[in-house]
């Protein structure tokens, strides 16, 4: 089981220089847990791609398609004070911004604050750094 940043799974929808490792590592592992809003943060990602023009409307609606697939299989870390109140301390010991603080958060909940537990999935190299001081494995 691997914790999936949102960054991580944006290439699984839409074609990304990593596309082909991300799928090969869902493959390997299709068991995902992910923060709660990650499904909003893909949203976002894509009607962004969008209106840059990288992604034409068909290109769009599969992906939120594929999102939508993705989702229904995943376990989600839902929103709690004791998340908010960890990610406030990751705010405070990393230079990360909010919604990171809150996703490296939720994978600490997941391990029960055993981070060796889990690998954790991200391609923001902020969020990586900050992951691996935290003790996670980072893919």
């Amino acid at each position: 089981m691997r914790f999936w940043d949102s960054s991580a799974i944006v290439p699984l929808l839409v074609q990304e220089e990593e596309t082909g490792r991300r799928k090969a590592q869902l493959k390997d592992d299709p068991r995902m847990i992910v923060w709660w809003a990650c499904r909003l943060e893909c949203s976002s990602a894509l009607n962004r791609l969008r209106r840059d023009g990288s992604l034409e409307e068909a290109g769009l609606s599969r992906a939120l398609r594929d999102l939508d697939t993705l989702a229904d299989g995943w376990f989600e870390v839902q929103p709690t004070e004791e998340l908010r109140a960890r990610a406030m301390r990751l705010l405070r010991v990393h230079p990360l911004r909010a919604p990171d603080s809150a996703q490296l958060a939720a994978a600490l909940m997941a391990t029960s604050e055993n981070p060796s537990q889990l690998l954790f999935v991200t391609s923001d190299d902020r969020l990586r750094e900050s992951a691996e001081k935290e003790g996670f494995t980072v893919a």
